[in-house]
């Protein structure tokens, strides 16, 4: 039964270095223009596979991880001293308006008052 369990929450090994590369991919060029499509080719698999072989593995979606390494790059250069806009768009969002929105949801405070403790 163990063995059953573990073939149906891991997938086979080759498939995890396949989304273990993608993430990679992620936290390489995450203030790039990614897209899911991108990820998938990075991985060699269909979008939809990916997707579910991403969140089963890391238990999220490819897309909140890549705006997880976002935020938290973002946050670091706040630390820095760098201007909110200046952050934003350095780490890969296309709006300060959408930034600082799920800055404030995922990190609890807002960006501009982040930037303001240092």
């Amino acid at each position: 039964q163990l063995l059953k369990l573990k073939d149906e929450v891991y997938p086979r090994e080759d498939l995890c270095d396949k989304v273990k590369a993608a993430r990679q991919f992620i936290v390489t060029y995450y203030y790039t223009n990614i897209s899911l499509d991108d990820m998938a080719v990075k991985a060699c698999l269909s979008k939809f596979h990916f997707i579910r072989l991403f969140k089963r593995i890391y238990g999220i979606t490819p897309n909140q991880y890549l705006i997880s390494v976002r935020l938290e790059k973002a946050k670091a250069l706040l630390q820095n001293g760098a201007r909110v806009t200046t952050a934003c768009f350095s780490v890969g969002f296309d709006s300060t308006t959408t930034f600082a929105g799920l800055f404030k949801k995922i990190m609890g405070k807002s960006p501009y008052l982040l930037n303001k403790q240092f």
